[in-house]
């Protein structure tokens, strides 16, 4: 793209020493009628082929994937409203079934942007276009349960959804509280398999990371039979601003009272846990220019969307506040993203204005 904007500058340049020509009037009059049309023609055709190269938009491949399809969906909804409002970029979307897998397809080189959790897979190519959601670690025991914090699962069974994308989140727990060396084990767990592991008491409290929506609100406390008056019990993990501070990619997070059930409210108080940013990345190496238009469509999508599904509401301007240590900066923001939320912003003109002037002042001389 670079290469081809030279070029035209350089055709720039020699038409405008054929017009300082025509007008010193060094050549036949006849000659100078050709050339004027000549040149016409050229002027039209040229500013129809600049105008659709352009206006042309750049399409760019998106991995994504979780266990229920939101990622997918969510990205696809993105991709619609960006073709249908002529967006300068556009999105192609790749189903990959799992976070895991779309961040291995990201870094495998098959796309050009990931929909990534900092703690999956390897991300050493990314850098952050925006914040696409910031999901939250929940451990619950079932109602009647004696468990109430995370010294009480020492020896007990972890029920863990999705497990395999939450592998890291399992062994920061570990370490900081010893559960090994306690004998405490993890089960991995398909949403399918969960009502009867609870029921059956294979696994005696159940960890899972989700976005705080109402969606995900509701599906949890479905999962939870309902026994008299008594209630599931969400585990405080109180050391998560120790785990944050080693691992880097985890927050911690104070989880709002009554966020799981207003009345009684659970939790009945505001209750320290663990948070992970989720991340919409883009290779280091895709240009300032096309990153800072992406971002543009997304936030404005973000805006013509965010009625339509609350997920959509929760996409953000990543932090880049170096001061402040529970921001999102773990994965590097793309310098791309940075000038548009920035409002550093330049056009083709503001970069190259003065090459421009100065190949027409040589040209003339």
């Amino acid at each position: 793209m670079q290469r081809a904007r030279w070029q035209i500058l350089a055709i720039g340049a020699g038409l405008t020493a054929v017009i300082a020509a025509i007008a010193a009037g060094r050549l036949p009059r006849w000659l100078r009628v050709t050339l004027v049309l000549g040149l016409l023609v050229l002027a039209c055709g040229g500013a129809l082929y600049a105008y659709r190269y352009v206006t042309r938009p750049t399409t760019l491949t998106v991995a994504a994937g979780s266990a229920d399809g939101a990622a997918v969906q969510l990205m696809s909804a993105i991709a619609t409203r960006l073709a249908s409002t002529g967006a300068s970029v556009r999105l192609q979307v790749l189903d990959k079934g799992n976070a895991l897998d779309a961040v291995k397809a990201f870094s495998a080189g098959q796309a050009d942007l990931a929909v990534a959790r900092a703690d999956i897979g390897d991300l050493s190519s990314a850098a952050t276009v925006v914040v696409v959601a910031r999901i939250v670690v929940l451990i619950i025991a079932p109602p009647g349960s004696s468990i109430t914090e995370m010294d009480d699962l020492k020896g007990k069974t972890i029920g863990v959804v999705a497990g395999e994308v939450n592998q890291k989140v399992v062994a920061a727990l570990t370490t900081e509280y010893e559960l090994e060396r306690a004998k405490t084990h993890f089960k991995d767990l398909a949403p399918a398999d969960i009502s009867q592991a609870l029921k059956s008491k294979q696994v005696n409290a159940l960890l899972v990371v989700m976005p705080i929506t109402e969606k995900y609100l509701t599906m949890l406390r479905n999962v939870f039979p309902k026994i008299g008056k008594q209630k599931p019990a969400l585990i405080p993990i109180e050391s998560a601003g120790a785990i944050a501070a080693v691992t880097k990619y985890y927050q911690s997070y104070d989880l709002p009272k009554g966020t799981i059930q207003g009345s009684p409210p659970i939790p009945d108080d505001d209750m320290k846990t663990l948070q992970v940013p989720l991340y919409l990345v883009a290779n280091k190496k895709l240009s300032d220019e096309v990153v800072s238009s992406l971002a543009e469509a997304i936030m404005d999508a973000r805006r013509d969307l965010m009625g339509q599904d609350p997920l959509i509401a929760q996409i953000s301007e990543p932090d880049t506040d170096k001061t402040d240590t529970n921001n999102d900066t773990y994965l590097p923001v793309h310098p791309g993203a940075t000038a548009y939320f920035g409002g550093n912003v330049q056009s083709f003109f503001d970069k190259h204005g003065d090459q421009i002037f100065m190949d027409r002042c040589c040209s003339a001389r």
